[in-house]
């Protein structure tokens, strides 16, 4: 007879499934930048020059130009956020207060990367104020992410990462925080100075240094807790019989 199947052996299932969503969520963004970078029309898009929201631009825009297929850094924006905080509520070994310091910052960034798609930059948007929504989007994502990359990296043990790893997530957190308010003080003074530079430093070590770490988590063994012994049912029929005490039929 069958027996039932043990607790451990749905968690490598969970532990996989949470990897591989930390990697595809920037995966994702990295793939849709690239290729609605490639339908740029003239000039060319420029990852120095140029602000990310410019791909996700519908119609005019203030900016240089604008993507042919524009949609797909759109739905790359969209997808985002929410892949990332699905991976993280699918983490193993985070509850209490530890799993909300995580999910709160994965949710600023899904609710981040929905805004931004949904409220594309364009040139009429600043007049409507839908502007004004994309840029709270752009701000609740970056600062999302980079203070997520710091929970973790800090939390390291507890998600299953190398030491060396989580002090990796904690500097490009850091890293991410500090290039945001870089690239705040770009575009307020007006120099957009390597602008498009300033701004992917607040998002692409983020996105590489999640892509190592699910990684990381997908390929370790060790989070899928110990396993059940195997099922009793059936193994006292096979067990001898005492022989203590009188048998059938022999004097006591």
């Amino acid at each position: 007879m069958a027996g039932k199947p043990t607790p451990g052996a749905s968690w490598p299932s969970r532990r996989r499934i949470a990897g591989a969503l930390l990697v595809a969520g920037p995966v994702i963004f990295l793939g849709a930048e690239l290729i609605a970078a490639s339908a740029w029309t003239d000039p060319p898009y420029s990852y120095v020059y140029d602000v990310i929201s410019s791909l996700g631009v519908v119609g005019p825009s203030t900016f240089s130009g604008q993507s042919a297929i524009s949609w797909v850094m759109n739905t790359g924006f969209f997808l985002y956020g929410i892949t990332i905080l699905t991976g993280v509520a699918a983490l193993r070994g985070l509850s209490g207060r530890r799993r909300r310091a995580a999910l709160v910052p994965a949710t600023m960034l899904a609710v981040g990367g929905v805004l931004l798609a949904l409220f594309p930059g364009t040139g009429q948007a600043m007049n409507t104020g839908t502007g004004y929504i994309h840029a709270l989007g752009a701000v609740a994502a970056f600062i999302g992410s980079n203070v997520l990359a710091i929970v973790l990296g800090r939390m390291h043990a507890r998600v299953g990462l190398a030491p060396i790893l989580g002090k990796i997530l904690v500097t490009v957190g850091v890293f991410g925080l500090v290039s945001l308010v870089a690239y705040f003080a770009d575009i307020v003074s007006g120099a957009n100075l390597l602008v498009g530079l300033v701004e992917r430093g607040a998002a692409h070590p983020f996105m590489i240094g999640l892509i190592c770490a699910g990684a990381s988590i997908w390929r370790n063994r060790s989070l899928d807790g110990p396993q059940e012994p195997p099922s009793q049912i059936g193994e006292a029929d096979s067990m001898p019989q005492s022989s203590s005490g009188p048998r059938e039929g022999s004097p006591a």
